[in-house]
């Protein structure tokens, strides 16, 4: 039989010592039947339901609200976390604050540990420190929120970087019958990979939705991380089409205008290729920090600087004319105005929840 006590108001199945199969068999069974149920077992009683029936009680021990086992060794500790992983395939997170947990704190993706009067095993083995368990709090609703976010964006958007020149570079070599010729070459792709679009793209890291005091006040924001709905299959795709019709744009664009000098070509489509990407960190910017108001200016002051200075790759006398201006500020419209306008009628009629939260 299983032991069934109330604790502040949570029913809790106390798992009795049990010594062989039949008895493991049972009680498994006449906790099925019970819903809603915390989970209590001895590491005596977990050793012999591992042993006989892994699978069973790693699917019955996931339907409950909570799972205490209390007085495990450390290989038990590591063999639950191991086995949540195998069976569950999710992302783990143990925490320990003790030497016996060093190595469930390994064993799991995510290891936190707790500088404690036990000492500092657990917290030099671990992943993350923390010097109180109430700081765990902040650390996954805000810390852990904002570094998953901030990877997905920076992630697709240095994707969405290179992608949109090799685009260009694929509908040049077609258009002019596959000849082996760089669009851009030797500084200009070097810039373009550094000084040119570095900063801003990287500026993204300081990109907060809402603050520190509103995701700890709505900790439903961190459950809209499980969707995956800012880094999946779907972004990644949507990355893709935007990669691939900015890059034709700016290209085909480029080409209907085409002047009489290939050099003329080369700082039309290279110039709106560097404006579209200093557009789109900002399109993708949910919160302005100074830093990045200043990353984007120093870029575009870096570029209009080297326009002077890189004379072999640009027409200073062309770059002075009405027509370039004009050929540029269109291309880089059709590049950016319609993700422009589609981000606010998404904004409006299909809101995410943190935008929500701003109003």
């Amino acid at each position: 039989m299983c032991l069934i006590v109330g604790f502040c108001g949570v029913i809790c199945v106390v798992f009795l010592k049990v010594s062989d199969r039949h008895q493991v068999h049972e009680k498994l069974n006449d906790f099925r039947r019970k819903s809603d149920c915390a989970l209590v077992i001895t590491g005596t009683s977990l050793e012999v339901c591992l042993s006989h029936y892994e699978g069973e009680f790693i699917e019955l021990a996931c339907q409950c609200p909570a799972v205490i086992c209390c007085r495990c060794s450390p290989t038990q500790k590591a063999r639950v976390v191991e086995l949540l992983k195998k069976y569950t395939r999710k992302p783990t997170c143990a925490i320990g604050d003790g030497g016996n947990d060093v190595s469930m704190i390994q064993a799991a993706d995510a290891g936190i540990g707790i500088v404690g009067k036990e000492g500092k095993q657990a917290s030099l083995a671990a992943d993350f420190s923390i010097t109180q368990f109430k700081h765990i709090g902040r650390l996954l609703v805000w810390h852990g929120r904002n570094s998953y976010k901030r990877s997905a964006s920076l992630g697709q958007f240095v994707m969405h970087r290179g992608l949109i020149i090799s685009v260009m570079q694929a509908i040049f070599s077609t258009v002019f019958y596959f000849v082996s010729i760089a669009l851009y070459e030797g500084f200009l792709m070097v810039g373009y990979a550094t000084v040119y679009t570095m900063f801003p793209v990287f500026s993204l890291v300081l990109d907060v939705d809402v603050s520190a005091d509103t995701a700890l006040m709505y900790p439903e924001l961190y459950k809209d991380l499980s969707k995956s709905r800012s880094l999946s299959f779907k972004t990644f795709f949507m990355w893709i089409l935007i990669s691939i019709y900015q890059g034709g744009v700016i290209m085909y664009g480029a080409l209907l205008l085409f002047d009489e000098e290939f050099i003329h070509i080369v700082a039309i489509t290279f110039t709106s290729l560097i404006l579209t990407e200093l557009l789109m960190v900002a399109l993708t910017i949910r919160t302005w920090h100074k830093l990045m108001i200043l990353a984007e200016l120093a870029s575009l002051g870096i570029y209009i600087a080297s326009l002077a200075v890189l004379r072999e790759y640009f027409d200073a006398s062309f770059l002075k004319t009405w027509a370039f201006v004009w050929r540029v500020v269109v291309i880089t419209l059709v590049s950016c105005l319609p993700l422009y306008i589609l981000k606010y009628l998404r904004r409006k009629y299909a809101p995410p929840s943190y935008s929500k939260l701003q109003k």
